[in-house]
């Protein structure tokens, strides 16, 4: 008789506490991990991410690294787990092995750890989620096994994670007003007067990189230069609001890619899991390196947006008098499509990098030769808290990941809230980030000759 793992709590809080009298089917008769892997799938990463991504937007709407920052934590705990039995993976950090564990389990556990620690709230409903889960395992000396590997797991990406400054608040120093320099637009952004978003990201810990200014970016093209006037003629046109010149397919990408990164790219992990049964453990791998690339390319860019200081083209366009270069013409009334400026500084951008960052990690896990399709329904009408605006179309289409890396950091020059420099360095930069996660973690013990290649030589931090 199959007796599951639920039948056996006493109360969903004490989810390892075992009733002694319930039998176990004997070992003999127990699938091997990597077989209950083939047999689970994907499907319980795909819950538990996208339960911690509502949680996210429910909470702060994505303006904070919290939910970015929860949902890592949970995939590395969750690979850690899954390698500890299998022994496929590199860990993250590393655990006693034990192959007897159920990686069910120990999945279910690990997820649920994570995720209750962070979002204490919501702990009846995440009790129920983890018990449904539960529920599928029969119970034998391998449940029990998850259920402890997971913990285990959980614990020690938190203890590690502790004090990491993921929530911390750094002074912002308001420079004079001058030729590329940062200025404040409370008016356009709709922020409080003196408000500067991010400059605690900068200083927050990365998950892989040795720190926030691993990746140093090259300065900016000075304001007096011909790459910097192309640039400033540039968005002055195709991102000012009705532009004649801006097609409609360039209005609907700037407005279609505003979801944030680590929404968007998540929404596109489960897609991928889903539709291509990606086995337990690969999918775990999978959502790992993604988020983590994801949360320290937030990090990088932060830090290099601070260092340089650089103002945005709502600024620019209607300073241009002043800015010592004859060659940009000035436009007082200038407004950009959607008509909002997000507070704070332009260089280089942070959605091209965290967008070019989790593609890389697509393209080299998932090879980067096959088309495939991206969903984004809904978008702020212009910044946060203005309302939704419904996108029709829903569906945007790729030739490869590579190409939507570009789309999604070119669409900001359409949006108008950045240069072309600052796309592009995003796509460099993130790239440089993708490109050192897959090299240095999470990789397989006995490396595939694919894996022995990467797409570019990660430079050494300065």
């Amino acid at each position: 008789m199959r007796v599951s793992l639920l039948s056996c709590l006493a109360a969903p809080l004490a989810l390892v506490l075992f009733v002694s009298g319930c039998s176990s089917a004997p070992k003999s008769h127990l699938p091997t991990a990597d077989h209950q892997q083939e047999e689970i799938g994907g499907d319980i990463l795909v819950a538990w991410n996208e339960r911690v991504f509502a949680l996210a937007e429910e909470e702060d709407g994505f303006l904070t690294l919290k939910g970015l920052r929860t949902a890592t934590m949970m995939h590395l705990a969750i690979h850690d787990a899954l390698s500890a039995i299998s022994g496929h993976y590199q860990p993250f950090l590393p655990l006693p092995t034990d192959q007897e564990a159920s990686p069910l389990a120990a999945t279910a556990q690990a997820a649920f750890e994570v995720v209750a620690s962070q979002y204490p709230a919501e702990l009846p409903s995440l009790e129920q989620q983890l018990s449904t889960w539960l529920g599928k395992v029969e119970l034998e000396d391998g449940a029990r096994k998850g259920v402890a590997l997971g913990k285990a797991a959980a614990a020690a990406i938190l203890e590690s994670r502790s004090g990491d400054g993921w929530d911390s608040e750094a002074e912002y120093q308001w420079h004079p007003m001058g030729p590329g320099v940062y200025a404040e637009f409370e008016e356009h952004s709709g922020t409080p007067k003196g408000f500067v978003f991010g400059a605690g990201w900068a200083t927050a810990k990365p998950f892989m990189l040795d720190s926030p200014s691993h990746f140093r970016s090259p300065p900016p093209p000075p304001i007096e230069s011909v790459a910097y006037t192309e640039a400033f003629r540039e968005v002055k046109e195709v991102g000012r609001w009705g532009s004649p010149t801006r097609t409609s397919d360039q209005t609907h990408l700037a407005l279609w890619w505003k979801d944030f990164a680590e929404n968007s790219h998540n929404r596109l992990a489960r897609q991928i899991v889903s539709t291509d049964r990606l086995p337990l453990e690969q999918a775990a791998r999978l959502f790992a390196l993604l988020n983590m690339s994801l949360y320290d390319a937030y990090v990088n860019v932060f830090e290099n947006k601070f260092l340089y200081n650089h103002w945005r083209p709502y600024t620019a366009i209607r300073w241009a008098d002043r800015d010592g270069n004859a060659a940009t013409m000035v436009d007082p009334q200038w407004n950009n499509t959607h008509q909002h400026t997000y507070a704070f500084p332009s260089y280089p951008s942070a959605h091209g990098t965290a967008c070019s960052a989790a593609m890389r990690v697509f393209s080299t896990l998932l090879g980067d030769d096959s088309p495939f399709s991206m969903t984004t329904e809904t978008v702020d009408k212009a910044g946060p808290f203005s309302g939704k605006r419904v996108m029709d179309p829903a569906i945007r289409s790729f030739s490869n990941f590579s190409a939507a890396a570009e789309e999604c950091a070119l669409s900001r020059i359409y949006l108008g809230i950045h240069f072309r420099y600052d796309s592009l360095e995003g796509i460099r930069l993130g790239g440089k980030i993708g490109d050192f996660a897959v090299a240095h973690f999470l990789g397989p013990k006995k490396l595939e000759p694919r894996e022995l290649e990467p797409r570019e030589t990660t430079e050494p931090p300065p």
